[in-house]
């Protein structure tokens, strides 16, 4: 019998892939202890969107949970992290500086291992960062990144062009202990998963370590792995309930039970896994789990949205109202990959992927190209493998001013005043904050929110299910909040002729059954209503054109602006958005402040 080795996803993708990533630390470390006990010392520890997310919904140091993982899992474990080229852990790429402190920092918390990939299969992008990695001391797990392209697209993703990568790799030189099949969509077909790891074997020195990874998302998780494994894998990974199935990686078990029978076996105590996915499921039973975060999505292989980005996409569209939006997005989805060069749908493409066409749904097709899709095209991340539509590509560089680049990625970066170790020293600086090697990474890698973060400002957007409203008419999510306090949303479950409504007021927001309402209350007068308040009858409203939250005021009351003039910008879906003055004028108002939740329609400003 052969022994698959697996490693363990549950605490990196798996609350990636089913609570978009917003988890607590606290929360989780007894379930890593329970996996430690039941032998598991192979654990994704942090990383991708398990980076970002602690400083943007869960008020929390990535760095400290990194420590806190390796203090609980013990010295031993084989604790890895996911990194994205010259992306590192963001969405921007980075400098080559702060490439290096990305390992050097990783490896100084305790990680072990670094899964490097790239989401353009750009290895110019993958040179730099691996070296790094190694020169820190890490183990570096190297990455080919698959997905299925939609049903009548070529040119790309077949297993010619997986080889082709790879012998790209090997003709960089690039240092590895690992090579990984990474399909983060869950979409590409078992049978192009066993032609691509086998003429990967033959293709490698001998006894190198291959590992694959996919997602159940499409369904067909557990048969891709068994066709990796015949094709001469040594890895895959595995998830436990309730971080597995769905969106997420299989489980354990489930794969243990597929292999039944067979001439493969998981090296694993099952009985003690057991044990171990029940003190998982007690530490997130108070967590929202999404109906979509456990479901097979049938559609996935016309768009092929990951895992790890689809809840994170949908709390975020929870966040603003507009969940019922989803279908379309999904549906726009295929035209965008389509024309966007055939990157793959990972970590940041599939993030660009996903704004562009959440744009296509909210302004119209093709209206408004999304700063990081249009770059993306444009050449700014790297190669994409084909030509993307010149159309587009024409769209983007209208839309962004901006002129299509071949030049390397970190060239560019390298070159950028406002990249690197000492752009974001004087960011810090300016802002009184120490700056020490973890805050410059945080700052450069998250950025606004990073210096909010660091200045003790950060919000928190977790979400738990309200112990009252779950007992009155079972778990309903609560806006994006810790879990409750006292001055926390007011929640009532609401019986309209006969059916129960959820609703939860906080502020001068209402949530009504997920979507979020902009409202005023006040007392009503005996005998008469009070008048609405008006503004002037010359004054000019400045409203949201969707939903989002303020990230910040570029204008303020008494400046004087023409038509076209940024006044203030939103955040939504990881994008910021650019609200303009629609007429010349001088500002009357701000209605808003920074981190407000706004709703579309919604005045932001005034001008007369």
């Amino acid at each position: 019998m052969k022994k698959i080795r697996f490693m363990c996803t549950a605490f990196r993708d798996g609350f990636q892939s089913v609570y978009g990533a917003r988890v607590f630390t606290k929360d989780f470390l007894p379930a890593v202890e329970a996996a430690r006990d039941a032998g598991i010392q192979w654990l994704e520890a942090g990383g991708g969107a398990r980076f970002q997310s602690l400083y943007f919904y869960c008020n929390e140091d990535a760095f400290d949970m990194m420590d806190a993982f390796r203090a609980t899992a013990g010295p031993d474990a084989n604790l890895q992290t996911l990194a994205r080229g010259v992306n590192v852990v963001g969405l921007d790429s980075q400098s080559s500086d702060i490439v290096k402190l990305h390992a050097d920092l990783f490896k100084k918390h305790g990680m072990t291992t670094i899964r490097n990939f790239d989401a353009l299969n750009d290895v110019n992008n993958l040179i730099y960062s691996g070296q790094c990695i190694v020169d820190a001391g890490l183990k570096h797990q190297v990455c080919v990144t698959l997905m299925e392209l939609p049903p009548g697209c070529s040119g790309a993703h077949d297993a010619d062009f997986y080889a082709s990568t790879l012998q790209q790799i090997l003709d960089a030189d690039i240092p590895f202990d690992a090579v990984c099949f990474k399909d983060a969509s869950g979409t590409a077909v078992p049978s192009k998963v066993y032609e691509t790891i086998r003429a990967a074997r033959k293709m490698l020195p001998k006894d190198t370590f291959i590992h694959f990874h996919t997602h159940e998302t499409a369904g067909v998780s557990v048969l891709a792995n068994k066709a990796a494994i015949d094709a001469g894998a040594d890895a895959i990974d595995l998830s436990m309930a309730p971080c597995s199935g769905g969106t997420c990686q299989p489980d354990i078990l489930v794969m243990w039970h597929a292999l039944r029978g067979t001439e493969y076996e998981l090296d694993v105590d099952v009985e003690k896994v057991r044990e171990a996915e029940e003190v998982f499921k007690d530490c997130m039973k108070d967590y929202f789990l999404p109906p979509e975060a456990t479901a097979v999505e049938p559609l996935i292989p016309w768009s092929p949205m990951p895992g790890g980005a689809l809840t994170a996409n949908t709390q975020m569209l929870r966040d603003n109202g507009i969940m019922d939006k989803y279908p379309e997005i999904i549906q726009a989805m295929s035209d965008v990959v389509r024309k966007g060069g055939y990157g793959t749908s990972v970590t940041p493409v599939s993030q660009f992927y996903f704004q562009q066409a959440f744009n296509n749904v909210m302004f119209g097709p093709w209206k408004k190209i999304a700063e990081p899709y249009g770059k993306m095209v444009l050449g700014y991340f790297g190669k994409t493998p084909v030509a993307p539509d010149a159309d587009v590509v024409r769209l983007a560089m209208k839309q962004l001013k901006l002129d299509p680049t071949t030049r390397p990625v970190l060239e560019l970066n390298d070159a950028d005043p406002n990249k690197g170790i000492a752009a974001t020293k004087k960011i810090l600086e300016a802002e009184g904050l120490p700056t020490t090697d973890e805050n410059i990474f945080i700052a450069a890698a998250c950025k606004e929110k990073g210096i909010r973060f660091l200045k003790g400002d950060a919000e928190v957007g977790v979400r738990k299910i309200d112990p009252d409203a779950a007992k009155a008419s079972g778990p309903a999510p609560a806006g994006p909040t810790a879990a409750p306090t006292s001055g926390g949303p007011s929640e009532y479950t609401v019986t309209v002729n006969g059916k129960e409504v959820f609703m939860a007021f906080e502020g001068n927001t209402a949530t009504v059954d997920g979507k979020v309402y902009r409202v005023e209350m006040r007392p009503r007068s005996s005998g008469s209503s009070a008048a609405p308040s008006t503004s002037s009858a010359t004054a000019t409203n400045v409203t949201a054109q969707m939903p989002g939250a303020v990230f910040k005021l570029i204008a303020e009351p008494g400046d004087v602006v023409r038509e076209g003039d940024p006044i203030l910008i939103l955040e939504a879906m990881k994008m910021e958005i650019e609200v303009a003055s629609p007429a010349d004028g001088t500002i009357q108002s701000i209605d808003v402040k920074v981190g407000e939740q706004v709703v579309g329609g919604q005045r932001l400003a005034t001008i007369g």
